[in-house]
């Protein structure tokens, strides 16, 4: 038999719910300018003292040291309330997706206090399956508010996946690693331990991956406290008020940047030279970029399909990080930093592929789009867009193997970077990661050697490996490590070699990048393409990455600085002589006259 419901029951919580909503108006504070500003800065700082706390507590190289992560709120309806500054800039565009989807499975019921929801599957948010999401649901007096979410780079998932991923070369999702769909690790504070174990039994590092999840774990409590002494502070209603507001001027401030262009469709393309598949098959990237007053239209359309090689994503994040680098770059990232954007990817392209697409060098394609798509606005902005940089995720530098002392598993993790293009006032930076990856780093060469039985036997610059230009690009890395054990290495070779970064305005190419082994025995370094690639003890790799393209004529760079480039190694004499016009002599003083007379020789022979 039913039981009857109390009226007096009924009557204490008409009374609470009476008494709540008194004390929540009573707490609201009018949305001053002041407050504000106080919530427009509160709600970033809750993101980066989310970082700090996944940086401080979790196992992996590739979190602590590089920095291969994102922590974030994220409303009911998928926006993006805020995000830390730093770490990957390409997540910036597929967290949001991952909560609509949620919402749409499991409703706003079917989520409780205490729940931790894992996920990795590309059908969603189309990566490789090292990116785990750990998102927790935050309630505010009973109500579902939004989710607090970090995306990190887990060093092995199972199957192919240690390391950066388990390269172009995987046919399949399943061949990569495990698939996550949206599972509650936790649900309402209980562990679910078959999940649990499903997890430690198929990654060959479970102290490190599942040590990982648990920080990502208390990123997301972190996240709860901070808004619960937030919206204790200023109420409810508020802050919704407040969120709003703010998306509505970051997109007032970034509309303003585009109404300054001239309204038309301008367009560039570029390519990478395949997909580490198909030899020799280019894959094609194009830019039209649509301004229309205040708003830009993306259209990637003409970029190529869905590949056999595991090269293909399905995310928004090349168009997004290109319009936030025009836009807005130091500003925080919010919703509003986008709403003025639209993005046209068909189903079907590399960038908007279905599952089961193999996805796991998802990321070889990002930088080379956003690059082209700055490169197409050139005619719109000259006076800030830069020359083509490195273009690639960096030369990451992955070997692993087990230790034959410990028996113990290890995995050495860099990513090195490389140059960026020179600028309309100024040379490009050298030896930084490229524009997808935000304030990731290389990892140290005393935590690299203090780990892991390598050696680090030099990190350097690379003489002549910048464009050159009125401002000349940034040179590249290259960085040479030995392996004191046996293990493997993954060489998975960056696919820029025939399209180089390029220069503008009269500036030349970038260098381009490459493995490089060199085997006991051998004389010689050997370009490398492969992934898991065993070697014996004292085996020696160069991982090389590729340097910036120039801006403007190099006959008009400044004399003094090409010599300065010349003491300093970053350019060499020949290049000075027969690229810049510049002429030194023995005790490397700069012979003016003589650097007169060649420059004008070579503007001649450029005019004939």
């Amino acid at each position: 038999m039913a039981k009857k419901k109390s009226p007096k029951r009924a009557v204490r919580r008409a009374e609470q719910a009476a008494t709540d909503k008194r004390r929540e108006s009573a707490r609201r504070k009018p949305l001053d300018a002041v407050t504000l500003e106080v919530i427009r800065n509160a709600l970033p700082a809750i993101a980066n003292e989310m970082a700090a706390d996944l940086q401080r507590t979790s196992y992996n190289m590739m979190i602590y040291e590089v920095r291969d992560f994102c922590t974030s709120l994220v409303n009911t309806k998928g926006e993006l309330i805020s995000q830390n500054v730093g770490g990957v800039s390409h997540f910036v565009a597929d967290l949001g997706v991952i909560v609509t989807d949620a919402m749409e499975r499991f409703g706003a019921k079917g989520f409780a206090p205490g729940d931790v929801v894992i996920t990795n599957h590309q059908a969603v948010a189309g990566q490789h399956l090292n990116n785990i999401v750990i998102y927790t649901p935050y309630f505010y007096k009973g109500e579902l508010l939004l989710f607090a979410m970090v995306r990190a780079h887990w060093i092995d998932v199972g199957g192919m996946s240690t390391g950066f991923g388990a390269g172009p070369t995987v046919k399949d999702p399943w061949e990569e690693g495990l698939q996550l769909d949206q599972l509650k690790i936790y649900e309402r504070g209980e562990l679910n331990e078959t999940l649990y174990r499903v997890l430690k039994d198929n990654i060959r590092f479970p102290e490190s991956s599942l040590g990982d999840m648990k920080s990502q774990m208390a990123a997301c409590r972190l996240a709860v406290r901070r808004m619960n002494e937030l919206l204790d502070k200023y109420g409810k209603a508020t802050i919704l008020d407040a969120i709003e507001r703010i998306f509505g001027e970051t997109e007032r401030k970034c509309r303003n940047v585009v109404e300054k262009l001239a309204d038309g469709v301008y367009e560039a393309s570029s390519f990478i030279d395949d997909d580490g598949v198909s030899r020799g098959d280019r894959m094609p990237i194009h830019a039209k970029v649509t301004i229309d007053g205040g708003a830009m239209t993306i259209d990637l359309s003409k970029t190529s399909g869905t590949r056999k090689a595991a090269v293909n994503s399905r995310t928004y994040a090349g168009a997004r990080v290109a319009y936030k680098a025009l836009t807005g770059p130091l500003e925080p990232v919010n919703e509003g930093s986008f709403r003025a954007l639209k993005v046209v990817i068909p189903e079907g392209n590399v960038m908007m592929s279905k599952h089961p697409a193999p996805m796991s060098s998802w990321s070889t394609i990002v930088p080379t789009v956003v690059d082209t798509i700055v490169k197409a606005l050139a005619d719109a902005m000259p006076d800030r867009v830069p020359a083509g940089h490195h273009g690639l995720l960096g030369g990451s530098i992955v070997f692993f193997g087990v230790h034959p002392k410990t028996q113990r598993r290890f995995v050495v993790q860099s990513i090195e970077g490389g140059g960026w293009g020179g600028r309309p006032t100024e040379d490009g930076v050298s030896a930084t990661v490229s524009v997808c990856q935000g304030d990731v780093r290389n990892a140290s060469i005393e935590g690299i050697e203090l780990k892991c039985p390598v050696l680090v036997e030099g990190r350097v610059l690379r003489t002549d490996s910048a464009g050159a230009g009125k401002h000349r690009g940034g040179l590249a890395l290259d960085t040479t490590v030995r392996n004191l054990v046996e293990g493997r290495w993954n060489f998975d070779h960056p696919k820029r070699t025939q399209c180089p970064p390029w220069g503008l305005w009269g500036g030349t190419a970038g260098s381009t990048a490459d493995f490089l082994l060199r085997q006991p025995g051998e004389n010689d370094f050997r370009s490398m393409d492969a992934i898991h690639y065993p070697v014996p003890v004292d085996s020696e790799v160069i991982v090389r990455t590729g340097g910036g393209g120039g801006w403007g004529n190099p006959l008009e760079r400044d004399a003094a600085s090409v010599r300065h480039d010349v003491i300093e190694e970053l350019v060499s004499r020949r290049a000075a002589e027969e690229t810049y016009g510049v002429v030194l002599r023995d005790d490397l003083t700069l012979d003016e006259a003589a650097t007169a007379r060649r420059r004008n020789a070579l503007r001649s022979a450029a005019k004939s």
